[in-house]
C-alpha cells in the first residue's frame, strides 16, 4: 500500500529521504518540560511501563497536560494502571492543581504532588530514572536502569501544516527495572523490564489524528520501537511512520521508510472497533518483523470517560468513536545487521488508540 503524504506535513527526519543518515544521541533537555503548562490546546506527558516478573504490567503518566479527549482534558496529574496476572485491572487518574505541578527545562525532572520523577545521568550515556507515584490504592517506587540510549525520529517533530505539531522522544526504549509497587494493602518487591517516552503537541488529537498504533519488540539481540499514525482529511490522510532499531545499547536504524501491513481484522464489542491480529512491519534495509495477537489485555470504548453531555456531542456530531487497545502478541523476526541475519522469536506488548472505526484499508 502506498503512503498517502502530504507536502505541507514536515516531518523531523534529518534524511537522506524519509530516514536519519546520522543518528544523533537524545539530550538531557530533551526529556525536560517543554511546553506552557495551562496555555489552551498545549499538552505535554511523560509515559512509563514495566513488564514484571510474575505477570504483572503496571503503567504510570505524569501529566503537565492530559491530551486524551473526555472529563480529564487539559488537566494536570498523575496516573496510575496496574493489569494482575489474573486479568483485573485497577486505573486511576488524580487530578492536581497546576500550583502543585513543576518541572525542570533542562531535564527529566517532575514533581506533581508528593509523586515524582527523576534522573540521575551519571552513569554516561545509559542513565537512571527513578519514579514514585503513591495514590489511593495503588503505589509504584521504582528504578530503571536504560539498558538503549535514548533516541528521538530526527527532530522528534512532525509539523502538520499550519494545524499543528506534535513531539516524540524516546529517553529510553529498554530497561531493568526493580523497585516496589503496593496493590492496596499488599505490597511487592518487583522486577522486570521497561520503557519510558515522552511526548507534547499543541492540538487535540482527534481534530487531526484517527488512530496510532505503538509498540516495541525486545528479542535476543535487538530493541525496536515503532509507531504509525494515520492522520484524517485535513492533511490528505497523511501517515507518520516511526521505526527504531537497536543492537545491544546502540540504535542502528531511525526510519520511517518501511511497510506496514495489518491483517486478520477481528471485531471487539467491548471496544467498539476491529482490531488487526496480525501486524507486519518490513524495512528494506534491515528486515521484518510479524506479530500476532495472543492475547487482548485490555479493549475499550474511550466514550465511558466522557460525561453523559460529551459523549452525546462526540457520537452524533463530532462523529468520534474513541476506542483503546493493549494487545500481548507473540513476534517473529528477521533482522540483517553487518552482513550477519538473526532470526529471533518471542512475545511483546503493543496498543491501538482510535477515534474512527478501523478496518482492512
Amino acid at each position: 500500500m502506498k503512503d498517502n503524504i502530504n507536502p505541507n506535513v514536515k516531518e523531523g527526519w534529518t534524511g537522506p529521504g524519509r530516514r536519519d543518515g546520522v543518528i544523533h544521541p537524545l539530550r538531557p533537555e530533551d526529556d525536560a518540560l517543554h511546553i506552557d503548562v495551562g496555555k489552551k490546546n498545549q499538552f505535554e506527558w511523560w509515559y512509563f511501563d514495566a513488564h514484571l516478573d510474575g505477570g504483572y504490567t503496571l503503567v504510570a503518566f505524569f501529566y503537565a497536560a492530559n491530551p486524551n479527549p473526555g472529563l480529564n482534558s487539559g488537566k494536570t496529574g498523575v496516573e496510575l494502571v496496574l493489569l494482575r496476572p489474573d486479568g483485573r485491572k485497577t486505573q486511576r487518574f488524580i487530578k492536581y492543581k497546576k500550583s502543585e505541578f513543576s518541572a525542570s527545562r533542562e531535564k527529566a525532572d517532575v514533581k506533581i504532588g508528593k509523586n515524582y520523577l527523576e534522573v540521575d545521568y551519571s552513569q554516561g550515556d545509559l542513565p537512571i530514572y527513578r519514579i514514585h507515584l503513591d495514590e489511593e490504592e495503588l503505589a509504584f517506587d521504582l528504578t530503571y536502569k536504560s539498558l538503549v540510549v535514548g533516541w528521538k525520529p530526527g527532530t522528534g517533530f512532525s509539523h502538520f501544516a499550519d494545524l499543528g505539531y506534535f513531539a516524540w522522544v524516546v529517553p529510553f526504549a529498554k530497561a531493568d527495572v526493580s523497585g516496589i509497587v503496593r496493590d492496596g494493602n499488599k505490597t511487592i518487591n518487583v522486577t522486570g523490564v521497561g520503557y519510558h517516552d515522552h511526548n507534547w503537541l499543541n492540538f487535540a488529537f482527534a481534530t487531526i489524528i484517527e488512530y496510532w498504533m505503538w509498540g516495541r519488540v525486545y528479542s535476543e539481540n535487538f530493541t525496536l520501537s515503532y509507531a504509525f499514525i494515520q492522520c484524517n482529511q485535513k492533511v490528505d490522510r497523511h501517515v507518520v511512520k516511526v521505526l527504531m532499531l537497536a543492537k545491544g545499547k546502540d540504535v542502528i536504524l531511525s526510519s520511517g521508510e518501511f511497510d506496514f501491513r495489518q491483517e486478520n481484522f477481528e471485531y471487539s464489542k467491548a471496544a467498539g472497533h476491529s482490531f488487526p491480529r496480525t501486524i507486519i512491519i518490513t524495512n528494506p534495509e534491515k528486515g521484518e518483523i510479524k506479530l500476532d495477537v495472543a492475547r487482548i489485555l485490555e479493549a475499550e470504548s474511550m466514550l465511558a470517560n466522557f460525561n453523559i453531555a460529551l459523549r452525546f456531542i462526540a457520537k452524533n456530531i463530532l462523529r468520534m468513536k474513541p476506542g483503546y487497545f493493549r494487545l500481548n502478541s507473540d513476534f517473529a523476526l528477521r533482522i540483517t545487521h553487518d552482513g550477519n541475519t538473526y532470526t529471533e522469536v518471542g512475545n511483546t506488548l503493543h496498543e491501538i488508540v482510535t477515534f474512527k472505526q478501523l478496518g482492512p484499508s
